[in-house]
């Protein structure tokens, strides 16, 4: 007698098994193109995790680039019902890439070293998903649009980024809408600039915290702006720990000082008026 096994679970006759010129998983996906994509440039076993983690990490900057754009329309709609939804999943994706530092951080120096020069002078510097988020989150420079010069269309993708106002230049635009006295030299800059802080824009958002009844959208819109920093500032100091870890001292192979370099980068704010309140409240 045929017994069925105890750990086994049968196949339900609904279940499609003739994927023959249908859709299936994994051509929606593109999962031949995607999971054919590595190619180690040395046969070291953890240089296929370098490559995984890093390529993970770019298709999850894109989502959070992809989530900036849609609440930086639906902040200039006044659509704050939909821009505080992405808004919190741009904070939940930024978690998930600050993780994965924690799984490129079980690869040791001795490891990484195996394969590190075949890199050259390729580094994540030059992500172009990672450059274009922080574009949309305000932090501008043309100068670094010279890294990516060698791509014309991912140039000129994000040369129209650095020169659109980003999520907080629609959100200012927002207050003023609503009455609060800001500077006019906010609301018409040169957006391809470094944000820099200004005095009406603190006083606006003061004003905000000091009735969030009255200004309550406003109040939650500040704050989900203050976990995207958070959120970002943790993925920042996870790379730079990580990297510290892996190489110590030595120079990034995109030719950057790698650590001191790194750490610079946890001192640029986004949203500085938001934090500077916080002293006065």
């Amino acid at each position: 007698m045929n017994e069925t096994p105890t750990n086994y679970r049968e196949l339900e006759e609904s279940i499609h098994t003739d994927l023959k010129d249908r859709m299936s998983y994994g051509r929606y996906l593109h999962l031949p193109e995607v999971l054919s994509a590595q190619h180690p440039l040395t046969d070291q076993h953890d240089e296929m995790l370098f490559i995984v983690i890093h390529q993970a990490s770019e298709l999850w900057l894109k989502l959070a680039g992809h989530e900036v754009e849609a609440a930086i329309a639906n902040v200039a709609e006044g659509d704050f019902r939909h821009a505080f939804k992405v808004i919190a999943r741009v904070k939940m994706i930024l978690a998930q890439l600050t993780q994965s530092w924690s799984i490129l951080a079980t690869m040791t120096p001795v490891d990484y070293l195996k394969f590190r020069d075949a890199l050259g002078p390729a580094s994540g510097f030059q992500s172009y998903a990672y450059r274009k988020l922080e574009f949309l989150l305000g932090n501008k420079n043309r100068r670094l649009l010279g890294v990516h010069r060698h791509d014309p269309e991912v140039c000129a993708e994000l040369e129209r980024v650095l020169e659109a106002p980003g999520l907080y230049d629609v959100v200012l635009q927002k207050l003023s809408d609503d009455g609060f006295a800001i500077d006019r030299e906010k609301l018409e800059r040169d957006f391809s600039r470094p944000y820099e802080p200004n005095a009406s824009v603190q006083a606006a958002w003061h004003a905000v915290y000091d009735d969030p009844d009255t200004y309550f959208e406003l109040y939650e819109l500040a704050e989900k702006l203050v976990d995207i920093e958070d959120a970002f500032q943790l993925w920042r100091f996870k790379h730079m720990y990580t990297v510290q870890r892996i190489i110590g001292n030595r120079p990034g192979t995109g030719g950057s000082s790698g650590v001191p370099f790194l750490k610079r980068a946890i001192e640029t704010s986004f949203f500085p008026e938001l934090f500077a309140i916080r002293t006065e409240l």
